[in-house]
């Protein structure tokens, strides 16, 4: 695509038509999304403008803007809450808010577009980036967003690195690896399993980059993701400035916010314009790549090699202490940093005392796996809690655990460190303690159960109680420190994608398939699972009203265990949508086919809606984990759309009994 070269011409308030393009986007909330772009397309015509939206969410972007509607297009509106490239709207106006001012105030966006700021190819940084900015762009939730979001896109972009690579590990060293005394787990050079090993090894010494060089571009876009993949590799490779052992994860997370703010402030220099073409492929990525490099070898680099020979020596001088008291030390070191310097610290202190004191490598052996075992069995126990892609690395740390791969727990401590380090040091504290009072020996630096099931441990029975019981206490923890407070790292339930019969945003209304049902609702909803009247007066007490409702149409097998899985939903973001709506919702096996419930409340109920409004037309959807597809966003995206509708919404709150509501609500789909 070859932007405009120059700003479209502002046209006054009683001027031409516009052509307006839009992007709307939440990481949390059902229908914001949604919400946000019909309100945009309804505000438009109604001032006599043009307009196209594109939505986007996890599962993709629907309604794509071609490169001729960008060419030919007067502004852009940006109402989004996560990142959102915008570097094809190079030399277009474009005016980056959060997806709340879509929604409450569309046409104030439309008049002000015409004043936005003309984005420059490299000057911007995404939605994320603009809204750091201040101005119009504080409208996506300030610098708090900003830093979630780029650390967000970081993590998301590691996560098939720590899968690939610690699951290659894995499996090569349960087939082709072997106890050696002095050696550990050992696999043969030049055979099979030793290039499957380095392959994998490959993977996990990229992460640590690619989650720098990733949270640097959602902040500062394509000039900061060189300095930042680099400041990564730099953090991780001890070597550069005299430590043993690396920065990992948290040295990573630290060059990436580095290296964004780094590119953010060159950016601002003022350059001759000959210089403006260069800036952000030779000139910025060289100055950021060099300052953050520079930076962490000699300003942070030291005081980490210090900390690391330091708790060499302080963990030397505790081989007297009690065992219990030394296991609990390791354990809480091993578990800190999954692989950064302190573990590593721990680590190498057992594996230096292997041949004349095993005791003290069985505690860090023991302690090993307990972060990647812990936050995959708190995915099993409490899947409501975390997003797919979550519990599909939950269960990738699994395997990892057991073979004594730290690193599979790294993607949940970088997402939430708050909550996962502690639960991951807890864990490994007591797992250390029990190896340390039990006397577990281990012959070989290695940890997890597979150095059990090769023969290299002294008091097996003792040591897979320590693993077990630190892995339960790590799940513990974690999930309940999760429900203490609002979860900031899971992934939102995908963004529904405009249903086949409907009118996607700006677009041309799509055909149905044949003989697909008359509504969106139909099976899903029924007569029983309608009330007139809700008598819950607080959201907490609706929420378990209306699981009770959907329990009456016989699909529900666990009242409790909806409940907790829609009040998870909850806390990762409001389902109040506004207008007096409310569609709480949950994807759990507590049901074994998609349920639909409907009530009103003719006083409203409090839920956090962004415009203020009580809640008076409460919906409830939940859909079992393994039918969480299509029908269910279709159901979600029809829904939002036709409560848009001021009319439909009076008839259905006037409806004078449950078969008037629903003839009603026949009309969704």
């Amino acid at each position: 695509m070859t932007p405009s070269a120059d700003p479209p011409v502002r046209p006054a308030s009683s001027g031409r038509r516009l052509k307006l393009l839009a992007v709307t986007a939440c990481p949390t909330g059902i229908a914001h999304t949604y919400m946000a772009a019909e309100k945009l397309v309804q505000a438009a015509e109604a001032l006599g403008h043009d307009i196209r939206v594109e939505t986007q969410g996890s599962i993709g972007a629907e309604n794509v803007l071609s490169d001729d509607e960008v060419r030919h297009a007067d502004g852009v509106i940006v109402a989004a809450d996560k990142d959102v490239d915008l570097s094809r709207f190079a030399g277009k106006r474009v005016l980056a808010v959060g997806v709340a001012e879509g929604i409450h105030h569309p046409e104030q966006l439309i008049e002000r577009v015409r004043d936005a700021p003309v984005y420059e190819a490299g000057g911007g940084a995404g939605a994320g980036g603009a809204l750091l900015g201040g101005g119009d762009g504080r409208g996506g939730g300030g610098g708090r967003g900003v830093v979630y979001r780029a650390l967000m896109n970081g993590v998301s972009y590691m996560i098939p690195f720590v899968v690939v690579g610690g699951l290659l590990i894995a499996v090569s060293l349960a087939l082709g690896g072997h106890p050696q005394p002095d050696g550990g787990l050992v696999i043969p050079e030049g055979s099979f399993w030793r290039h499957v090993f380095d392959i994998g090894d490959i993977g996990f010494k990229l992460m640590i980059p690619v989650l720098s060089g990733y949270i640097a571009y959602a902040i500062a876009d394509r000039p900061a993701l060189v300095p930042g993949m680099i400041g990564g590799w730099i953090a991780n490779t001890g070597a550069l400035y005299d430590s043993k052992s690396g920065a990992g994860f948290i040295g990573a997370i630290v060059t990436g916010f580095l290296a964004g703010y780094v590119v953010l402030w060159i950016k601002k220099a003022r350059v001759p314009r000959f210089v403006r073409p260069v800036m952000p492929v030779i000139v910025i990525p060289v100055l950021a790549t060099s300052a953050v490099g520079l930076f962490f070898i000699y300003v942070l680099g030291r005081p980490i090699a210090w900390v690391f020979e330091h708790l060499t020596d302080w963990l030397g001088g505790l081989t007297g202490a009690g065992a219990a008291v030394l296991g609990v030390v390791l354990g809480l070191m091993i578990a800190f940093d999954m692989g950064g310097p302190v573990n590593k610290t721990a680590f190498l202190f057992g594996a230096g005392l292997v041949s004349r004191n095993p005791e003290v490598m069985g505690m860090c052996a023991a302690a090993i796996p307990v972060p990647p075992l812990g936050q995959g069995l708190a995915t099993v126990l409490r899947r409501g809690m975390f997003s797919d892609p979550e519990r599909e690395t939950g269960l990738a740390a699994l395997f990892m655990g057991f073979f004594g791969i730290t690193e599979g727990a790294i993607p949940f401590a970088a997402a939430r460190p708050a909550r996962v380090i502690p639960a991951n040091m807890a864990g490994g504290a007591v797992a250390g303690a029990i190896a340390g009072l039990a006397g577990v020996t281990d012959s070989v630096p290695h940890g997890g159960p597979i150095v059990a099931v090769l023969g290299a441990v002294g008091g097996v029975p003792m040591y897979l109680t320590a693993i077990a019981m630190g892995t339960v206490v790590t799940a513990l923890t974690t999930v309940t420190l999760m429900a203490l407070g609002a979860p900031t790292a899971r992934a939102a339930l995908p963004v529904p994608r405009p249903a086949a019969g409907t009118r996607a945003p700006g677009g041309a209304r799509t055909a149905a398939p044949a003989g697909g049902p008359p509504g969106a609702l139909s099976g899903h909803l029924s007569e029983r699972t309608v009330r007139q009247e809700l008598a819950a007066g607080r959201k907490d007490e609706a929420i378990r009203e209306m699981a009770e409702l959907l329990a009456a149409s016989g699909k529900v097998t666990d009242v409790d265990a909806l409940v907790g899985a829609v009040l998870a939903r909850e806390r990762l973001g409001t389902t109040g949508l506004g207008e007096e709506i409310a569609i709480p919702h949950a994807k759990t096996d507590a049901v074994t086919e998609p349920v639909v419930a409907f009530a009103r409340s003719a006083e409203g109920i409090e839920w956090g809606a962004l415009d203020g409004t009580r809640a008076r037309l409460v919906f409830m959807i939940a859909v079992p984990e393994a039918a969480a597809g299509e029908e269910h966003l279709r159901i979600l995206a029809l829904l939002a759309r036709k409560l848009l509708d001021a009319d439909f919404r009076g008839r259905l709150l006037a409806a004078p009994d449950v078969a008037s509501a629903l003839r009603v609500l026949e009309e969704v789909g």
